[in-house]
């Protein structure tokens, strides 16, 4: 009973350990894409310094730049906790290896000390010719033959769990220089983080200083994202009605007999086709898988009413996801759809408004569109060019997910990143 239970804890720890090592795989490709993404971070920090009148945005991209940090240090610490577990069963394998060889010697040993003692040929003559009948001495040859196959069976067994134990023990070595590399890492990105924690206070502090200008500069935006809002809402009520009167037209001539309606055309619910019915299902499906509308970039606006982040007492409304991105950076369309809109929001500042049966995107701050109103657009095809600000040398594109006239939230359409 003991064999088996120790048998069952053995298998039962080797299957945890190849768990272990695929999930040490996806650690690994996770910390390597963080890595990534703080590198495109600082070059967009750096970017943004040379450029940057106000305080405020270096402060928002360097807020990010230690959310990064902060989960490359989680993700190392799970690294280490799975590391020390791997350990933790190859030093069980060790020990039972080392248990199993210290039998297996005590027994051979024992076994050549008997062969010793009857080593001869002429005693294992003597042993077979003194049997009483021929069954017998055949058996007794049989017996030496087996008993000369088992020693040899046994020296083999010996060297073959000798070998595990020298692979095992080499592997532990080398899974403890990497449990130190891995602790040196996680030691210096802790380093790294309160130096970044520092120079963050320190931008904190001498952004306190505007805070009159900040808050009065906060407010303007929002008023003219206020007004972008209303301008969106009217586009798209336009869309959906269009659509509804294309859709009433097609059913009075499949039905020519039928008395034309006069109730009113919809404008805050499009009737959709038998196609678009599909499109908008699919859209759906794809909740929680769309790409992201640039290549790279972090969310630096969240949706929704939220405090403002050096003055908490002050709310920022926003109707859509701020990403923040590179220069230079292209727009993408999130889904095949239809362009339903370009819209030139200032001189500087265009946007692209995308329909997806009854699901419309919204693509705002573009300095140059690369479609026209009732293109056919495919997933990820460049729609603009994101732009990039004067004053603040950021760039930001403001990204919206409607059904008909509600906004969504599209933190929760977006692939996790």
């Amino acid at each position: 009973m003991p064999k088996f239970l120790l048998s069952l804890i053995f298998i039962c720890a080797t299957t945890l350990m190849w768990a272990q090592d695929s999930q040490q795989e996806k650690l690994e490709q996770r910390k390597a894409q963080i890595q990534q993404e703080i590198r495109d971070n600082e070059k967009m920090l750096q970017s943004v310094k040379k450029k940057e009148k106000s305080a405020v945005n270096v402060f928002l991209i360097q807020a990010n730049k230690i959310k990064l940090k902060e989960k490359l240090i989680n993700t190392t610490a799970k690294q280490e906790k799975l590391l020390s577990n791997d350990m933790y069963i190859n030093q069980m394998k060790v020990n039972k290896l080392k248990r199993e060889l210290t039998v297996l010697k005590e027994d051979y040993a024992k076994m050549i000390l008997k062969s010793y003692k009857s080593r001869s040929e002429q005693s294992r003559a003597m042993f077979i010719l003194s049997s009483e009948s021929f069954l017998q001495a055949y058996k007794r040859a049989q017996y030496l033959k087996q008993y000369t196959n088992f020693r040899k069976n046994q020296g083999l067994e010996i060297q073959s769990k000798t070998a595990q134990l020298v692979d095992f023990n080499a592997k532990l070595n080398g899974q403890r220089q990497d449990k130190k590399k891995i602790i040196a890492e996680n030691q210096k990105e802790r380093l790294a983080l309160e130096v970044e924690k520092k120079e963050q206070q320190k931008l904190v502090n001498s952004i306190k200083k505007d805070k009159n200008k900040i808050i009065a500069d906060t407010r303007s935006k929002q008023q003219e994202a206020k007004r972008i809002d209303r301008q969106i809402d009217r586009l798209i009520r336009e869309a959906i009605a269009e659509a509804n009167r294309k859709a009433a037209l097609e059913k009075a001539k499949d039905n020519p007999g039928s008395a034309p309606s006069n109730a009113p055309v919809s404008s805050s619910k499009i009737a959709l086709t038998p196609e678009g019915k599909i499109l908008a299902a699919d859209f759906k499906a794809n909740r929680g898988k769309l790409p992201w509308p640039v290549e790279k970039g972090f969310i630096s606006l969240g949706y929704g009413d939220q405090p403002h982040p050096l003055y908490p007492s002050l709310t920022v409304h926003n109707s859509g996801v701020e990403i923040t991105t590179e220069q230079g950076a292209n727009a993408r369309a999130v889904f095949e759809g239809e362009v339903s809109s370009i819209m030139v929001l200032s001189p500087i500042n265009r946007a692209v408004m995308i329909q997806h049966g009854d699901y419309f995107t919204v693509y705002q701050n573009l300095s140059q569109v690369f479609v026209n109103k009732g293109d056919k657009v495919n997933v990820k095809q460049s729609i603009g060019k994101v732009r990039t600000s004067g004053d603040t040398g950021k760039t930001i594109i403001k990204f919206l997910i409607l059904q008909n006239t509600s906004n969504n939230n599209p933190e929760g359409w977006l692939q996790n990143r």
